[in-house]
């Protein structure tokens, strides 16, 4: 096939004097059809490039049908190159279509599956090693000259490399390319980095077009070093394919915009299209659905579809945008931004930081100052070397948290439709930025918000997340949100839809398949109840409450039934203050505290330090939860039981120290009956250790008694005074735990009152010690007194 009529446009993808280059390039071609690299399939979508609505960033989101976790992205900013292509095609009514391997190919099955959600840290810096999915010449931060070995998109949040990435079975091994070809160019020029060189030759020319003919002669010189994979070399195949058909079609000149790097494979001698068929025939596909979501300038720093990944989205769009001078105009925006925060930001410091920059750019043999001139002069002149403020400054502007639009009439999934509709209705802002959000439960729009936020957690759409203290605040009035929203919801959008077509529908559709799956555990069902609850989900509760009480009667751990019964209890007392009717919590309530009763005297026998701490924790939160229900018969119940426990030898003494203490709080033990327990705890034959436990696990409720019960403190007071050095060693961890628990004020307290102490053990210590003569001893302390006074 000739290229006679073929001009392609070697660019970096999201660069933007790629895009201005490709822009002064198709005014001046004129072409009659334009190519652009992306999946051939979503060319339908490229009719609504130039509707207002449609506001970039935006990406392609395409999903297989059958697995839509399965799922890539095709990210565009308003500086990518070939979005500025396609709207320059479709306001000149000039054909365009994307011209890469579809989207069903590249969705199907095979290889490994890696996270987007969560990317692994090497993708977060964008330094990616050339042996993983996605590295290979465009390797930098600000790559993206379409040189993936793979070649293939983000992976849905589920984990899932689309292409299999370098595990694909169908990759060629000797296929990989070593190294980073473009840092050959970068030292050929005189540059030890080869994202300098590229900004310096393509990307910081602003009137010049980009050098397209030499970029290509380049990339070929470099090209016959390095083999292509199997999977790089039928993406460039189906590009020739799709140049042809457009050839055919009637098109005499076409301007085809792709990565630097296959610029080489659309010009000079090509394969004969007997060859490329052989390399597409018979590839694997499957169905796939299409669609524009919106996108985040944060997200860019993620490799996209075509292998780009950058790390300063806000610095490329001002660039591309920018009028005048564009330092000038940079570092004023940065000023803005640190007066924000009242800081002090002078216009003379605005002029000096703009003559550091273009200084600073020419020391280094720059013809004009980039990203890195720009902050090393924000560091020294604007913020004084603060690097909190500089990183202030990096995510606000350099980054940027731009979140894009589209029309509401997009093909959507009914569930997205309904989650955009309430969103609306209750004035919930969709975008990038975090924003807090405090919420009235007493009002019913703070109640309708809540409940919505909670059925999206329960359907893994964390577009709001409560606060620490909140995520179970059923007894409350007041909640507090933080929303972000994250491009890649619109994946589990997708996935989601599996369950319903609307939030509440799914969400109780999700609960209910939760219940009757053998997976979850009595906790989990337990709180699944408040779940319901705080969602307002009732039809899914009986559900989760049949489940809960089948589980519950056959569970023999005490340690799940001790944790199943607080959110139960919780959900019992505040399901009438959320409007939810709960007749049944009451009785699996009842069965799960009968249960705690009848298993707990085998749990607690035989148990070492660590499961005597993790059961004390249980058994306080089970009886907050007796006390929160206030139900005479449960408290009969559970008193009986704790009464039982501590008559036991064999306990711990950190669990009876504890139970004697709960006993007497409550009322169930009076306190000449707590100082008996408490002096036969400190008897002699004892083990010291097994003393300070007990007085560990009874001063865990706080030192004030203490304070009030003087026979208990003077009981306490003795055995520490007669504490011999070796058992004081041997008991100081405990103790320090013990008193290190109580609040500073208490301690304080209690130390008053043991002062205050007269005669008792104290006492009869002190008079077993040597006779003082204290009319001497007044005066040695009068000259102390002196002697310290002179030295303030």
């Amino acid at each position: 096939m000739t290229t006679a009529g073929v001009h392609v446009l070697g660019v970096r993808h999201h660069g933007p004097g790629s895009a201005r280059s490709v822009v002064a390039a198709l005014e001046r071609l004129r072409p009659q059809a334009v190519l652009v690299e992306g999946p051939a399939d979503a060319d339908p979508l490229l009719e609504r490039v130039g509707d207002p609505a449609l506001v970039p960033p935006v990406a392609v989101l395409a999903h297989a049908v059958d697995d839509p976790g399965r799922a890539a992205f095709w990210p565009f900013a308003e500086f990518s190159p070939e979005w500025q292509a396609v709207r320059w095609a479709r306001a000149a009514g000039v054909p365009v279509r994307f011209c890469d391997l579809p989207a069903a190919v590249t969705l199907a099955p095979s290889g490994t599956r890696r996270s987007l959600a969560a990317p692994p840290a090497d993708e977060r810096r964008g330094d990616v090693p050339d042996d993983a999915p996605g590295g290979g010449p465009d390797g930098g931060p600000d790559g993206g000259l379409g040189a993936r070995p793979d070649g293939g998109p983000d992976a849905g949040p589920d984990g899932g490399a689309p292409d299999g990435g370098a595990t694909d079975p169908r990759a060629d091994p000797a296929g990989t390319r070593p190294g980073d070809p473009l840092a050959e160019l970068a030292a050929a020029a005189g540059y030890d980095d080869a994202e300098r060189w590229w900004d310096a030759v393509v990307e910081g020319r602003e009137h010049a077009t980009a050098p397209f003919e030499e970029l290509t002669a380049a990339m070929t010189v470099l090209r016959e070093g390095h083999g292509l994979s199997l999977r790089e070399a039928r993406r460039e195949a189906h590009m020739r394919r799709v140049l042809r058909q457009t050839i055919t079609g009637g098109a005499s000149s076409v301007a085809c915009v792709v990565g630097a790097w296959h610029a080489p494979a659309l010009t000079g001698r090509l394969p004969t299209a007997a060859a490329d068929t052989k390399l597409l025939t018979r590839l694997p596909r499957r169905k796939v659905a299409l669609t524009w979501v919106p996108w985040t300038h944060s997200r860019l720093g993620v490799w996209s579809g075509y292998g780009a990944g950058i790390t300063s989205p806000g610095w490329y769009e001002h660039l591309f945008a920018g009028t005048g001078d564009p330092l000038a105009g940079w570092f004023t925006r940065v000023a803005g931004v640190l007066r924000e925060e009242d800081l002090p930001v002078s216009t003379a410091s605005v002029i000096e930081a703009v003559r550091s920059a273009r200084t600073l750019a020419a020391l280094r043999g720059r013809a004009a100052a980039g990203l890195a001139e720009v902050q090393d002069v924000t560091r020294a002149v604007l913020v004084d070397g603060d690097e909190g403020l500089l990183g202030l400054v990096t995510d606000r502007l350099v980054v940027g948290e731009r979140l894009g639009a589209v029309p509401d009439d997009v093909a959507t999934t009914p569930l997205e439709a309904d989650l955009r509709a309430t969103a609306r209705r209750l004035r919930l802002p969709v975008a990038a930025a975090p924003k807090t959000l405090d919420l009235d439960l007493r009002e019913p729009t703070g109640a309708e918000r809540s409940r919505f936020l909670r059925r999206l957690l329960l359907l893994d759409l964390p577009w709001g997340r409560p606060g620490r203290d909140e995520v179970r605040s059923t007894g409350t009035f007041r909640e507090t949100w933080t929303l972000e929203w994250d491009p890649t919801l619109s994946v589990r959008l997708v996935e989601a839809s599996l369950w319903g077509t609307t939030v509440a529908s799914a969400a109780t559709a999700r609960m209910v398949s939760r219940a009757e799956g053998t997976g979850s555990s009595l906790v989990d069902l337990a709180e699944g109840v408040e779940t319901c609850l705080l969602a307002d989900l009732p039809d899914a509760l009986p559900a989760v409450l049949t489940a809960l009480d089948e589980r519950a009667g056959h569970a023999g751990d005490a340690g799940h039934l001790m944790d199943a019964l607080s959110p139960v209890v919780r959900s019992l007392r505040y399901g009438d203050v959320r409007g939810t009717r709960t007749p049944a919590l009451g009785r699996v309530a009842d069965a799960l505290l009968a249960r705690v009763c009848a298993v707990l005297p085998v749990a607690v026998q035989g148990v070492d330090d660590d499961a005597a701490g993790a059961l004390r924790t249980r058994l306080e939160a089970v009886h907050r939860a007796v006390s929160l229900r206030d139900d005479p018969d449960a408290t009969r119940l559970w008193s009986a039981t704790l009464h039982g426990l501590v008559e036991r030898a064999d306990l711990h003494g950190l669990l009876l120290g504890r139970l004697v203490r709960l006993l007497h709080d409550a009322g169930d033990l009076p306190g000449d009956d707590v100082a008996t327990r408490l002096s036969r705890a400190l008897s002699v034959g004892v083990p010291a250790p097994a003393k300070a436990a007990w007085v560990e696990g009874f001063l865990a409720g706080g030192g004030l008694l203490l304070v009030h019960d003087r026979q208990l403190l003077a009981a306490l007071d003795g055995w520490l005074v007669g504490l011999g050095p070796r058992d004081l060693v041997d008991a100081l961890p405990a103790l320090r735990r013990a008193f290190g628990a109580v609040a500073a004020g208490e301690r304080r307290a209690v130390a008053s009152a043991v002062v205050s102490l007269g005669g008792g053990p104290r006492a009869a210590a002190a008079d077993d010690g040597p006779d003082v003569d204290w009319e001497q001893a007044d005066a040695a302390l009068r000259a102390v007194a002196a002697l310290l006074a002179g030295a303030r």
